[in-house]
């Protein structure tokens, strides 16, 4: 089976299917699934754009409403998880997964499915530390802090995975697992990315929560995105009991898509020919999501997961066969996920802008009929009785105290807030603490004004791309490890990161990565950043990439 997976995507939808569609032209046959790992940007209309956390200048429509609107279908089945920079108040209607668009998954803030026998899992958002014990508070309107920390991941979800037994194939996270760089090219890293040294050497960058699910799950394969640069590493994990064959992981951290940028990589993946064609259900994570269904919390108050300490009578929710059977017969043996998307929103006309479009919390019939089915809580509905026994005019319970703030709070588990992302990345979209001030409005209303806000596309789309994206490699062969910098790397719990290791096929993993797509040479001088949040989505290169 041909996966492609694609970085961050910043609503680009257009140009990763022209881009695949050459690939296929120039490659070995159709791409069976394409996988993303965050900034999606699901946006069906302006009030969609408020909802994502960029400055109003970057809040650009992009094409993904022409796939909400039917206007176009994805070619290909897309399968995707939430970054930071999203339509919040879109995903949020859909906690536990679902259809944004005809042939358009969303895995939900955590999520399991199968697709021809291969599994994959994801989660979704990035790991800041103060928000990480607090429930899923958040709701439209959002505020200039819940515009933030409605992506934050939580220890629920993680718990919900960490309760998974079975096999992984595939892991999608958008932040990086903490400690992954020591398995790779960490030299090259640090030549391409010179401002992550210090968090390289401190072993602070990425996700201690995705390092706990990557040491937990040992999936045969993890990609993320976020730091908008491509690298791949081999972790080796040790075996647990003497006799068992030892696991290895194979993580790929591709760009976002911009031309000359390694954004998208196709990789031949084993499957099982006698698996169904279409997207099923996971009856180990529905059977968890059942099980852990009491777990819900919808406050921005701190909270612990249950643990073996005498303090909860149950804290093992992993699935027996007879509660996976249970659910089984729940579904009528039926684990297909239905085709029932249905467009909740208005879609945007760009004939008819609508600048002063309100912002409504949705409760979307997917989450309803899919809770209804197993028999668990929809948070929305959740979160909408909070309010309504609070008396909040608009406002979620606790938004206001629920920002993105250490005041007052326990010390976490975890020694860093860093969201996996440099604070001197000159790559990504950083809301600086007065740009937010600057901004706050633009979040508080539901009626805010739009102005600020481009409605059609950027202008690095008025030419066709897809003649010159370079970003299509062949896999495994480029996903080499090293070993000019194995010394520095650590050995021990989970193997030696510096080792060159052949694939199933057995392909030198260290062999040198294939030719670009393009026959374009990149430009010797390219253009330099002058500011951190300038030119993200333009079209041209930036200095990180020499």
């Amino acid at each position: 089976m041909r996966v492609a997976v694609a970085g961050c995507c910043h609503g680009e939808l257009d140009k990763i299917y022209e881009t695949l569609a050459l690939a296929e032209r120039r490659g070995a046959g159709p791409i069976d699934l394409l996988l993303c790992c965050g900034d999606f940007q699901a946006v069906r209309n302006e009030a969609d754009l408020r909802c994502m956390a960029v400055p109003p200048k970057y809040r650009h429509m992009q094409t993904f409403y022409r796939y909400y609107s039917g206007e176009k279908k994805a070619p290909v089945l897309t399968v995707f998880i939430g970054g930071n920079h999203e339509a919040s108040n879109h995903l949020q209607e859909l906690p536990y997964g679902g259809w944004v668009a005809p042939n358009i998954y969303y895995l939900g803030l955590a999520g399991v499915v199968k697709y021809r026998g291969v599994r994959i899992g994801g989660i979704s958002g990035i790991f800041k530390s103060h928000d990480y014990r607090k429930g899923h508070f958040e709701c439209p309107p959002y505020n200039s802090a819940t515009v933030r920390s409605i992506y934050h991941v939580r220890n629920v979800e993680v718990y919900k995975l960490k309760q998974l037994k079975q096999p992984m194939d595939i892991f999608l996270s958008h932040d990086w697992p903490r400690s992954i760089y020591h398995y790779g090219n960490k030299k090259q890293l640090l030549k391409t990315k010179s401002f992550f040294r210090q968090e390289v050497e401190n072993n602070t960058l990425g996700s201690p929560a995705a390092s706990e699910l990557l040491e937990h799950l040992k999936p045969t394969y993890w990609f993320s995105a976020h730091l908008h640069v491509k690298f791949a590493a081999l972790m080796q994990h040790q075996a647990k009991d003497e006799g068992e064959t030892a696991k290895a992981t194979k993580f790929l951290a591709l760009d976002k898509c911009l031309p000359h940028r390694d954004f998208l990589q196709v990789i031949e993946i084993d499957h099982d020919p006698g698996a169904p064609d279409y997207l099923e259900y996971d009856i180990e994570w529905l059977t968890i999501l059942r099980a852990t269904n009491n777990l819900i919390n919808v406050t921005a108050r701190l909270w612990n997961m249950p643990e073996n300490n005498g303090l909860h009578t149950r804290w093992d929710y992993s699935p027996t066969e007879e509660a996976m059977n249970e659910v089984l017969e729940i579904l009528n043996r039926d684990l297909k996920v239905p085709s029932n998307f249905s467009v909740t929103a208005a879609c945007y006309d760009p004939s008819k802008p609508q600048t002063q479009m309100q912002l409504v919390h949705r409760i979307n019939p997917q989450t309803t009929e899919f809770c209804a089915k197993l028999g668990i809580t929809d948070i929305n509905v959740s979160l909408q009785k909070a309010k309504e026994e609070h008396h909040l005019s608009g406002e979620c319970e606790e938004q206001d105290e629920g920002g993105s703030n250490d005041s007052g709070e326990e010390p976490s588990e975890y020694n860093t807030d860093t969201s996996a992302l440099s604070s001197a990345n000159p790559d990504e979209i950083v809301l600086e603490e007065d740009e937010e001030e600057e901004e706050e409005d633009s979040f508080v209303s539901a009626h805010s004004d739009m102005n600020t806000t481009s409605l059609e596309p950027s202008s690095d789309q008025a030419s066709d791309f897809s003649a010159s994206f370079s970003d299509v490699r062949t896999l495994p062969g480029s996903m080499f490890v090293s070993s000019d910098d194995t010394s520095g790397s650590p050995v021990g719990r989970e193997g030696k990161p510096g080792e060159a290791v052949e694939s199933e096929g057995g392909t030198d993993l260290t062999s040198a990565p294939g030719k670009r797509l393009s026959d374009e040479s990149v430009p010797e001088q390219r253009k330099k950043i002058k500011r951190r949040n300038q030119a993200i989505y333009a079209a041209v290169d930036d200095d990180d990439g020499a």
